[in-house]
């Protein structure tokens, strides 16, 4: 059965797509996430979050909350001290460690571990970046942002000068005298870039202007305008794969990041577990020491005693009391290796090595290695096949070689001319307080009117003068806004652009450059991808052959310990008989220590060379029954099934775990 976490998450409301802004619910689970009973874990905010609680691809929902794209997110401090099960695993001074125990503590402390799984939060922030757009996919061609941008001015300005020609300015009176103009302006824009590599924008422009000038038809006046533009790039930065080139980039590398925490996953998984069994090979190896110590001791007493009764010469005493000093020194060495095998498994599955509680402790494996595991017998085609198919670094490679396609095409793109295609459409309107004329009637003038030579024109001898019509000024009349954006809507003053614009840069060495290192690269990772193969056979039939090697070596070492101990048994009756000699006793005990080493370290390598097996064909994590998405929590809930251990046999019985 399958131990299976799933990752909760926080629900984020909106996201923001590369096209827009489109509601998009983030994904829940059924259960509440892992909670660590730590106190650095604990929320210190509203804004604090667990690091695995948020989807760092969506950023900041923009909705309900409009300000909140504005505010930074404060994570989790990460958590440097040991989870609390390492605690519950020391009794009376002991550290009571199952294999199983020891590769759940390394998930949940492990540092390696930790350090990766910041890298997959920092890779979602690069997609998260990508999505925004790619800006400017060329020197020459526009900017690109998948964001809409909202932009708005407000503006006050009041203006007093001097006026040099009254009559041209308005003011109608001779002399020195002053024109004043007060304007307000409020502007609106939106800019929308497109995956397709194109540019919207609207523009909404309003001024209002009021002038001492009495020349003015509206006065104040409000002029408002709408334009529209749109910009399509036609040959460079043309399409979805320039502009989503850096996004598809980006998610990429967020696969190769996942990859490579699984990758660090087997990693460590395999470390503690050949960490756990060299340290059972070592304590193993002290117990047969001190039984080596135990029967030099009891050969030295009994040789002492048949020195004291006359039965034995005294350099025999010597002899076996030379023993008894070689036999400690090599118990010395051994106790030696166990500690040092102690300090690297307390390395790999805590954080904090100097805690107390734990350096103090010495480790008591409870799973021993005592019969052969049995092996898979697999064929090597078959092997590799699926080595290629689920070791991480393989995939991560197919991947990468992927992303340096795309990179390829995109500056294959980028070697064409700049051709842009725009247009416009604009209106306009004008309103503002306008004071009419009355029109009353004909009223005399007073100059005369003359010929060309400048002669009067006598109508019955009498001089003819010039007339006018008589005005008057009305009330006044107001418009204001609402009156220009009607003429704005209407479109009773409209206006239309097109334009093509193109740009071709001479000898565009510099984009012959990008392409031609990035197809060197695409090159380069078809090598690393087959050299990675090759690597990968090569792994795959060393630890086939180790394993085959170490079956043999267990059989040979059983039946040689086997042999010593008869051996052993039968030179020790022989010396009691006075039928040999104490130089083929010690020889005996030395030859059986020896094959007792001998047998448990065979035992420990065929079970070390199944774990590379798994992990050469990188099936480490499904062999222990372990989920990628358990290990996204620092804190596991459920432990893995490691087969072959007690725990695991214990799990099969009850039928649950």
């Amino acid at each position: 059965m399958k131990v299976k976490l799933v990752r909760a998450t926080v629900v984020l409301g909106f996201a923001v797509l590369v096209n827009g802004v489109v509601p998009a619910l983030a994904q829940t689970s059924g259960q509440p996430p892992a909670q660590s009973t730590e106190p650095a874990q604990t929320s210190q905010s509203s804004k604090t979050v667990k690091l695995f609680d948020l989807d760092y691809t969506k950023g900041q929902p923009a909705f309900p909350n409009i300000f909140k794209p504005y505010t930074s997110i404060q994570p989790a401090q990460p958590v440097l001290s040991n989870t609390m099960g390492i605690n519950d695993l020391i009794k009376d001074g002991k550290l009571l460690l199952s294999l199983q125990d020891a590769v759940t503590l390394a998930l949940e402390n492990n540092l390696d571990i930790s350090v990766q799984r910041y890298a997959t939060y920092l890779a979602d922030t690069d997609v998260l970046k990508a999505k925004a757009g790619p800006g400017s996919s060329s020197p020459f061609g526009p900017f690109i942002s998948f964001d809409p941008t909202l932009t708005s001015v407000f503006g006050w300005n009041r203006a007093s000068f001097p006026v040099n020609n009254p009559f041209l300015s308005g003011t109608g009176s001779a002399g020195l005298s002053a024109l004043t103009n007060q304007t307000t302006t409020g502007n609106f824009g939106y800019t929308q870039g497109l995956p397709s590599g194109s540019n919207f924008s609207v523009s909404l422009n309003n001024t209002r202007q009021s002038t001492t000038s009495p020349a003015q038809l509206f006065n104040p006046s409000v002029t408002s305008s709408l334009v529209v533009q749109f910009q399509q790039s036609l040959l460079n930065g043309f399409g979805f794969g320039p502009n989503l080139r850096f996004l598809r980039v980006a998610r990429n590398s967020r696969k190769i990041s996942d990859l490579a925490f699984q990758q660090q996953l087997i990693t460590t998984v395999t470390a503690v577990e050949n960490a756990y069994y060299e340290l059972v090979f070592a304590q193993e190896d002290v117990e047969v020491k001190q039984r080596s110590v135990e029967l030099a001791q009891k050969l030295y007493n009994d040789n002492k005693r048949q020195v004291e009764i006359g039965t034995l010469a005294p350099i025999e005493v010597t002899r076996a009391e030379s023993e008894v000093a070689r036999s400690r020194g090599d118990l010395i060495v051994s106790q030696t290796l166990a500690l040092q095998q102690e300090i690297a498994l307390k390395n790999i599955i805590s954080r904090e090595l100097m805690n107390p509680a734990l350096i103090g402790v010495s480790i008591s494996p409870v799973d021993r290695v005592t019969k052969p595991i049995e092996i898979p017998t697999v064929a090597l085609a078959e092997a590799v096949n699926e080595a290629k198919q689920k070791r991480p670094d393989v995939r991560q490679a197919v991947i990468d070689l992927d992303s340096r396609g795309i990179t390829a095409k995109a500056t294959r793109n980028a070697l064409l001319p700049t051709l842009t295609l725009s247009g416009q459409y604009g209106t306009q309107g004008l309103s503002g307080n306008q004071i009419p004329r009355i029109t009353g009637g004909l009223v005399a003038g007073t100059s005369p009117i003359v010929t060309a030579n400048g002669t009067p024109v006598l109508i019955g001898g009498n001089q003819i003068f010039t007339s006018s019509t008589a005005t008057s000024p009305g009330a006044v009349v107001e418009n204001g806004l609402g009156e220009a954006l009607r003429n704005v809507f209407e479109s009773n003053f409209p206006n239309y652009a097109v334009q093509l614009n193109l740009t071709i840069p001479i000898r565009n060495r510099s984009a012959q450059a990008d392409n031609d290192r990035a197809l060197l690269s695409q090159r380069q990772g078809e090598v690393i991808l087959r050299r990675l193969e090759n690597s990968v056979v090569v792994d795959v039939r060393n630890t086939q052959i180790a394993m085959e090697q170490n079956r043999g070596r267990v059989d040979a070492a059983i039946r040689a310990r086997i042999l010593a101990e008869e051996t052993l048994d039968a030179e020790q009756k022989k010396f009691q008989l006075g039928a040999s000699t104490i130089f083929l006793v010690i020889q005996a005990q030395r030859d059986l220590a020896t094959a007792r080493s001998t047998e448990v370290r065979a035992l420990v390598d065929l079970t070390e060379s199944k774990i590379n097996f798994d992990r050469a064909l990188g099936r480490t994590l499904e062999v222990n029954k372990i989920d990628i998405a358990d290990t996204r929590h620092d804190k596991i809930e459920r432990v893995p099934l490691i087969p072959g251990t007690t725990s695991s046999e214990m799990a099969g019985s009850s039928g649950k775990f």
